[in-house]
C-alpha cells in the first residue's frame, strides 16, 4: 500500500493491522551513533498505550517494543532500524457484524471502494492503533535532538468536548490520564463529563497543543516544502485529526497587521504569533501547534448506513473503543511533530550546515517593551 512512508531524510515506514500478529516501523537515516534501547522508546509508547484508565478503550496491550536491527553494542549503526510491536489482545469477533457493512464517519467504505476488499478487524490498516509505530519512531527523533540541538517537546489537552481546559500548571499533564494541564478540580469535571459519555454510548472530540522548545533556526524550505506545510501534513496524517493551527491559527482572521507580526528586539522576539516559523523556515522561536480531533466514529449507538449490495441498515459498533480518541494523541503528536523537525534538521545539515553569520540568532519570546 503507497503512503506508508513518512519523511525524505529520517524516513520511516509503517506497517502492520490493528489485528494482525504485529505492527512496527523501519527508520532509514537516523544518523549512527546514537545510544538507543528499547527502554529509550518504552516510555513514550506506555503514554499513548491502551487500557491506561476507564476512559479509553480496554484493549489490554503492552506495546512492548522490540528493536529488531540497525543498533549494534547500544548505538545505531546508520542503517535500517526495525522496530517491531506485537498484538496481544485481538478480538476480532467483535467486529464480525460490520464485514458486509460500513460504519459511517469510518474509512470502511473508502478502503473498499479503493481497494476492492478491506479487513474489518478494528479497522484494519486504518486503525489508530497504528500510530504506536509513530510514537516509537518519534522517541528516537525526540532523544537525537534534544541531544545534539537540545530540542524538546511537550503537549496537552486544551479542550474535551465542550469543556475547555486552562494551562494551570504543567506539573499536571504527565499525573492524569487527559494530559490536562489543570488541577483536581478540572481533573475530576473531565471525569465526570467522560463516565457520563461513556454510559451514553456516544462520543467526543478534543483540541489538543503540541510545542518544540529549542528549535534550530533555518528549518524548512521555500514554497512546497515550508516546515509549517510539513507539521500541517504529518499532523493530518494522524488518524481523527480534521484540523491543524500553526501559531494563532484561525484567529489571525480577526487581528491586525500591527498586532500579529512578531516584533524583533536585539534581546529576541516580542511574540510568537507565528508559531514559530516564517516564510515556512522556523524562527528558532517555540513550534506552536494545534490540532483538531473528531469525535470517535466507532460508537454503540445504532446508526444509518448501507451494505456492500447497496441496501439500507443500521450498524451499532462493539467491541473495545475510546470515547474520546484525543485522550490517547498527545504523545501521538508530540511523536509526529519530532519526526518532522528530525527530518528538516537532517535536510538543514546536508544543505546549510556551512552558512555563518556575523551576528548570533535572536532569542525566543521576551516580554514586550515599553
Amino acid at each position: 500500500m503507497s503512503g506508508s512512508t513518512f519523511g525524505l531524510l529520517f524516513r520511516v515506514t509503517n506497517f502492520g493491522e490493528s489485528h494482525g500478529p504485529a505492527i512496527g516501523c523501519v527508520i532509514d537515516g537516523c544518523p549512527p551513533g546514537l545510544e538507543l534501547s528499547e527502554a529509550d522508546i518504552q516510555p513514550d509508547l506506555d503514554r499513548r498505550r491502551p487500557g491506561t484508565s476507564r476512559h479509553v478503550t480496554q484493549r489490554n496491550e503492552p506495546d512492548a517494543v522490540e528493536i529488531l536491527s540497525g543498533v549494534y553494542e547500544g548505538r545505531t549503526t546508520g542503517t535500517p532500524i526495525c522496530l517491531l510491536i506485537r498484538n496481544t489482545d485481538q478480538r476480532s469477533k467483535d467486529y464480525g457484524n460490520i464485514l458486509d457493512t460500513f460504519r459511517p464517519g469510518h474509512a470502511d467504505y473508502t478502503y473498499w471502494r479503493r481497494y476492492g476488499l478491506r479487513d474489518p478487524r478494528g479497522g484494519g490498516r486504518s486503525s489508530a492503533r497504528l500510530t504506536a509505530p509513530m510514537v516509537a519512531a518519534g522517541a528516537v527523533a525526540k532523544k537525537w535532538l534534544q541531544q545534539r540541538h537540545g530540542t524538546t517537546f511537550a503537549g496537552w489537552m486544551t479542550q474535551l468536548g465542550d469543556v475547555t481546559i486552562p494551562f494551570e500548571d504543567a506539573a499536571q499533564i504527565p499525573v492524569n490520564p487527559f494530559f490536562a494541564p489543570a488541577g483536581e478540580a478540572k481533573v475530576a469535571e473531565l471525569e465526570a463529563y467522560m463516565d457520563a459519555l461513556r454510559k451514553s454510548g456516544d462520543s467526543v472530540g478534543a483540541r489538543l497543543k503540541v510545542v518544540a522548545r529549542g528549535v534550530p533556526v533555518g528549518l524548512g524550505e521555500p514554497l512546497f516544502d515550508k516546515l509549517d506545510a510539513d507539521i500541517a501534513h504529518a499532523m493530518m496524517g494522524i488518524n481523527a485529526v480534521k484540523g491543524v493551527e500553526i501559531g494563532d491559527g484561525f484567529g489571525v482572521v480577526t487581528q491586525r497587521g500591527s498586532e500579529h507580526g512578531d516584533e524583533m528586539l536585539p534581546a529576541g522576539f516580542a511574540s510568537n504569533h507565528a508559531g514559530g516559523v516564517l516564510g515556512g523556515l522556523s524562527t528558532g522561536q517555540d513550534l506552536e501547534v494545534s490540532i483538531a480531533i473528531k469525535p470517535t466514529s466507532s460508537i454503540r449507538l445504532p446508526k444509518a448506513s448501507v451494505n456492500r449490495a447497496g441496501e439500507p441498515t443500521s450498524v451499532e459498533t462493539f467491541g473495545r473503543h475510546d470515547p474520546c480518541v484525543g485522550i490517547r494523541a498527545t504523545p501521538i503528536a508530540e511523536a509526529m511533530l519530532a519526526l518532522v523537525v528530525m527530518d528538516h534538521v537532517l535536510r538543514w545539515r546536508a544543505q546549510c550546515a556551512d552558512v555563518a553569520l556575523p551576528v548570533p540568532p535572536l532569542a525566543g519570546r521576551i516580554a514586550p517593551q515599553a
